[in-house]
């Protein structure tokens, strides 16, 4: 089924759904809102509900402790681009041909009209809007947003570290425009369009991307918060994003839609220049150490989501789509997906991951395959230097971690495990042989 034959589907089920399951008094709830809070290099260590002490963030620790909190959870890739790829449609980023780097602003590529994103999979019942940095193609076909389902876009193309930028302004048939953008001011803005769209939408489903530029350099904290954080302008402005999520709370519960709406926040991929990885191997774009990838993941829908949850079970980015989807009741698109419902791991203490095994990339190579207990890594950067740590004749760089012992990645317990070496080495392989193909051909 392609895009086009998805989106036809999708509103003939929700026609025919309307006319026949119309609810009685004291009937089925509304459908759940969503919101989906995606910092930028926010790093795994960076928030006090994962064991930060330097940096004040009450108001998401709040959320966590009213929630669940995952533990191993994984951005599909360590740096923005194909990661923000990857969460959109709950497939590894090398499937939609934007695995390689990021999209720079001379770039002329995007994430393809036929991918199905979280967006267009929760049409027509859902008011849609993307609030804050895009990132995934500013030319056309690929931009604005709203041709990716989006009723509303209103943010940056791409990094606030490029230029030109300009803020832009979006809806469908209406004439896009643009500002140029206050760095002090940006998270405060594009906190203060969420509320407004919040308000709009209040009497009906609505889903909600909060795609922040905080905390990616440059650090250009709100006059507010400037000077505030123990951490210097890194804390003042992840603080920042914290009292925004408290303001973000207050409003749910002034509407009356706080036990209606399910909000996710997390990390496009680990920190970049500062920020605390919690302690994980290396960082943003770091080939497959766990600090590139591993970032913190809170959810909370109080009646469905039981306080204080913790799961250490192993889940990506990509698992948004089909996890969102399934939660609002929706249909999951008939394509090829790699995310998987974790619903489970939301709701369930010590429920397993529905994955076997997740695979981590370095552009487009394969770099990392990741189970419940081990982990092999097979590609790494020394210098300039891009290591294939399991090339012929280099049967000893290769690692084979134990990460729920080690998940500094500090040992290769290879010799030790001879048996799970061999079954993490034919996962590569077989990883290897899966995607390689799927390669596009390198144009920078």
């Amino acid at each position: 089924m392609n895009r086009r034959q998805f989106l036809l589907a999708s509103v003939a089920t929700a026609a025919l759904a309307a006319c026949a399951s119309q609810p009685a008094a004291g009937g089925p709830a509304r459908k759940p809102n969503v919101i989906v809070i995606l910092c930028d290099d926010l790093g795994y260590g960076d928030l006090g509900a994962f064991g930060n002490g330097m940096i004040r963030t009450p108001n998401i620790d709040r959320m966590a402790a009213q929630g669940a909190k995952l533990t191993t959870f994984y951005a599909s890739a360590n740096v923005c681009t194909p990661s923000r790829a990857g969460l959109m449609t709950g497939r590894y980023p090398i499937r939609t041909g934007l695995a390689r780097d990021v999209i720079r602003q001379t770039d002329t590529n995007g994430l393809p009209l036929s991918e199905i994103t979280i967006a267009e999979a929760l049409k027509p019942d859902y008011a849609t809007a993307l609030v804050g940095k895009w990132h995934l193609g500013h030319v056309a076909p690929f931009w604005p947003p709203t041709q990716h389902g989006f009723d509303l876009f209103f943010g940056l193309p791409y990094s606030h570290d490029m230029q030109p930028l300009h803020l832009y302004d979006a809806e469908p048939g209406v004439e896009i425009t643009q500002e140029e953008p206050e760095m002090d001011r940006l998270t405060e803005r594009f906190f203060a369009r969420g509320f407004k769209f919040i308000d709009a939408n209040k009497d009906r489903p609505f889903f909600l991307m909060l795609t922040l530029t905080a905390p990616h350099v440059t650090l250009d904290p709100h006059p507010d918060f400037a000077g505030h954080s123990a951490a210097a302008e890194y804390g003042d402005v992840v603080e920042e994003i914290d009292a925004n999520v408290g303001k973000l709370m207050h409003q749910l519960k002034t509407l009356g839609i706080d036990n209606d709406t399910l909000v996710i926040l997390t990390s496009d991929n680990g920190p970049w220049w500062e920020g605390s990885s919690g302690g994980l191997r290396d960082r943003k774009g770091g080939a497959g150490w766990e600090g590139g990838y591993r970032v913190p993941f809170v959810a909370r829908q109080p009646g469905r989501i039981p306080a204080g949850l913790v799961n250490d079970s192993i889940a990506m980015n990509i698992d948004l789509l089909p996890t969102i989807v399934r939660w609002t009741g929706g249909t999951v698109p008939d394509v090829e997906l790699d995310g998987a419902d974790i619903a489970s791991l939301l709701t369930i203490p010590r429920a397993p991951s529905p994955h076997d095994e997740l695979v981590l990339f370095i552009n487009e190579d394969v770099a990392a395959v990741r189970t419940q207990r081990w982990k092999y890594v097979v590609r790494s950067f020394y210098r300039a230097y891009e290591g294939v740590l399991d090339a012929p004749g280099r049967n000893d760089w290769a690692l084979l971690v134990d990460i729920e012992k080690d998940p500094a990645e500090s040992y290769d317990v290879s010799s030790l495990h001879p048996d799970a070496l061999a079954d993490m080495a034919a996962r590569v392989a077989k990883a290897r042989a899966t995607f390689t193909p799927l390669a596009t051909p390198k144009t920078r």
